[in-house]
Formats: structure tokens, sequence, C-alpha cells
């Protein structure tokens, strides 16, 4: 497996210094966390200035043209190879992300993880729990309450993007707080995926699917070549894909598959020496491979797709945003996310022996758990499914998600700002224990 992938990663490297220089650069920038928010935000302009300009039928004749073939249930529009296909990559960088947190990071040391683990569960639970309030006393129908797990997710690539943007002087810890807590979120966003939009399932495709997928567990340890493991990472997705189960969850299962170290854990005492060796192991160099290709390509091209809603002028965006759908999401994301967080972190500090970081303050907590509201890229998949592609609602789902996620960070920057100001005048103030 070492040299599967370190052969790759210098595989192609040109001759030319100079073109090997830029590429390198060009490289290290896609790999930086904010690189993929920046271009996350970009498709998403671009996407609603197309869907709001004259070029607007050719944007949706784009975004609706069907190619694949039918036979193998693959004839999709665009917009559903960006959902189905591009975000599959996402979800296998999640899958490795998952694998290697579980082994080797903070959800591997039970102490450690509770306290995120408790903040990611309470932003899960409250922000559906307000979103079936607000749609209920907005008088929203039955098919209303279908949105209830569109408010239940964090983009990780714009929060941490908005979090790099000021984070000059805050607690390494808070970063660590939140990359943690969306790595939980992200393993529950997969988990409501799979279980409550699949309507249908074909056993025979699932059964091939999973056969498939242990093939390629198989074919890590054994194939002596990259590219050899391609064609069967494609036809394990194309098998959950036509067995009815979303095809994203075929991204995450294969992503669990790859090894977390080179060699076995026995040898290894402690969790220190666990990073470490993971470090240097094949989920960390997956994720080096294929995380510029997830943040910079993939997703971009699914926000692309997924947000060119016609909003129709000021007037047609009060209209959308004060639907019971769009409420509800608004309220999910900014209110829900908020409150869950700090409350579930809250009570589970409460306990003996459970503490916050010592270099964190509740402000700074009270920031990340407004930086969690930005629910972009999941929030718009999940509306997708609950409410069906090109319907009425999840045009307004997408109208509650732009403007709820953009609430959220914009409240998220002027709060952690000011507290990046505080720690540059402070320097040592998070030195102290929390009281």
């Amino acid at each position: 497996m070492d040299s599967i992938l370190s052969s790759h990663l210098h595989a192609h490297a040109p001759l030319d210094p100079h073109q090997r220089t830029r590429r390198e650069r060009l490289g290290a920038w896609s790999r930086l966390e904010p690189a993929g928010g920046v271009l996350l935000g970009v498709a998403t302009l671009v996407a609603l200035t197309l869907a709001n300009s004259p070029g607007a039928e050719l944007y949706a004749s784009l975004r609706d043209f069907r190619i694949g073939p039918a036979a193998l249930h693959l004839d999709l529009t665009m917009g559903q190879w960006a959902a189905d296909g591009l975000l599959a990559v996402f979800f296998f960088v999640v899958g490795v992300e998952l694998k290697r947190e579980f082994l080797a990071g903070d959800l591997s040391d039970p102490r450690r993880a509770l306290v995120p683990v408790a903040a990611a569960v309470g932003g899960v639970v409250v922000p559906v729990l307000v979103y079936l309030a607000v749609v209920t006393a907005a008088g929203g129908g039955k098919g209303a309450l279908n949105g209830w797990a569109v408010p239940a997710a964090t983009d990780i690539a714009f929060a941490v993007a908005v979090l790099a943007a000021v984070s000059s002087h805050l607690p390494p810890a808070l970063r660590a707080f939140l990359l943690t807590l969306a790595v939980v979120d992200d393993l529950i966003a997969i988990t409501i995926i799979a279980v409550g939009f699949t309507a249908h399932i074909d056993l025979l495709f699932l059964l091939l699917g999973a056969v498939s997928i242990a093939l390629f567990a198989v074919a890590l340890r054994r194939l002596p070549a990259w590219w050899l493991l391609v064609p069967i990472a494609v036809v394990a997705w194309g098998f959950v894909h036509a067995s009815g189960v979303h095809a994203t969850i075929a991204g995450v299962l294969l992503g669990l598959t790859v090894p977390v170290f080179n060699a076995p854990t026995s040898r290894m005492g402690s969790l220190a020496e666990k990073e470490a060796a993971a470090a240097h192991g094949p989920t960390a160099r997956f994720e080096h491979l294929l995380k510029p290709w997830s943040s910079c390509v993939a997703v971009p091209l699914f926000a692309f797709f997924a947000a060119g809603v016609t909003i129709g002028g000021f007037s047609g965006l009060v209209d959308s945003a004060t639907t019971p759908v769009a409420l509800g999401i608004m309220a999910g994301l900014v209110l829900g996310k908020t409150l869950g967080i700090t409350t579930a972190t809250f009570l589970v500090t409460r306990l003996p022996g459970i503490r916050l970081d010592p270099t964190l303050r509740w402000p700074d907590l009270f920031g990340v758990s407004l930086l969690a509201g930005v629910g972009f890229t999941v929030s718009l998949l999940v509306g997708e499914l609950a409410f069906g592609a090109g319907s009425a609602l999840e045009e307004t789902v997408k109208v509650g998600v732009l403007v709820g996620s953009l609430t959220s960070a914009v409240a998220a920057l002027c709060v952690l700002a000011a507290r990046n100001r505080h720690y540059r005048n402070r320097p040592h103030f998070h030195e102290h224990p929390l009281g």
C-alpha cells in the first residue's frame, strides 16, 4: 500500500522545474482547509448568479441534461451525477477520516471524545426539534415535515474556512473541538441518509455492492497498483446506487475499509504512538491524495448544480424565506445548532471528571456553535432527498439553507473575530484553566 499511493503522488510530476513548482504550489493550496470553503462559496455565487440572470435557461438545461446508460440505472441528470457520484468522493474522505478518528484520534479516547460527541448529538437533535416546532406553528402541511433532517448537518468546509479566517490567536483546542464535532455530525448525517431516506431496497444489488466493497477491502492489501482499485470502487458504487440506498453511502463504506496503520497496533501502547503511526498510514495517504479532489472539485461542483435557485428579486427572496419550510430550516441552523451544542456541552461538563479543554472559554464555544449552523453541502443533499429534485419545496429548501448558513457564518465571524482580538491583546489568557 505504501508504494501504491506514494508512487501515484509523484508519478506525474512534470519535468520542467518551473512547472513542477507551480503544480506543487497549487497542490499545497488545494490541501489548505480554507481552499475548499473559498471554492464552495465561489461555486454557490456563480450558480445563484446564473439562475437569476438571462442565462438561467442555459444553466437549467445543463443541470438537467441526462447522460449515462439507462440499463444500469445510471441515466442521470448532471445534477444527480454531482449529488450521487461526486459526493461519493466527499463521503469516501469522510469515511477515511472517521476510521482514523475512531482508531487513532480524539474519538478513540472516551474521555476526550465525550464533550464534542455530546455537543454533536445536541447539535443534531435540537435543530430537528426546532424545525418541527417552527413548521408546525407556521402552518406547514404534513409534507413540509419531511424536511426535519435538513438543519441537522454542519458543512465542515465552510465552517473551517470561516474559522481559519479569524483564528490567528484563538486557542488551537477550538479548532480541534470543531473538527471532532463535525466528524461525529457527519456520522449522524450518514446514518440519517441511509436509514431515513431509503424507500426501497433491491437486496440482490445490495448484496453485490457488499461483495464489491469486501473485494475492495481485500484489494487494498493485495493489489500492486492503485489504478486497479478504482474499477472495483466504481462497480461497488454502481451496485449500491442500483440497490436504492443512496450512493454516497458506498463512498463512506469504502472509506471505512482503508487501514489506519501499516503495522499491527499491539506494539503501540499509548494514544500518542497510535496518532504518530496513523499520520503515516494508509488513511492519511488516501486523505492527502483525495482531499483536494473532494473539497476543491467534487463539493464545489455539487454546489454549482445544487445551489442555483431562482429567487425572483428581493420580493421573491422574502416570499421564499417566509415559507414554513424555509423558516424552520433557518431557525434550526441558526438557533437550533447554537442552543443544542451549547446546552449539550454545558450538561455533559456537569458530570464528574468531565470538563472543557482548559484553554477554552464559553464565548469561544458560543462562536463555534454558531459556526456549526453553516449546514450547506449535506443540508442541500438532504433537502433534495426529502422533497425530490426540482420540486417547489426543494427550491424553498435551498433558500432556507443559503440564508440560514449565511446568517450563521456572519454571526460566528463577528463573535470569533472579537474573541481573536481578545486573545491577541491578552496572549496568555487562554493558558489559565477554565473557571
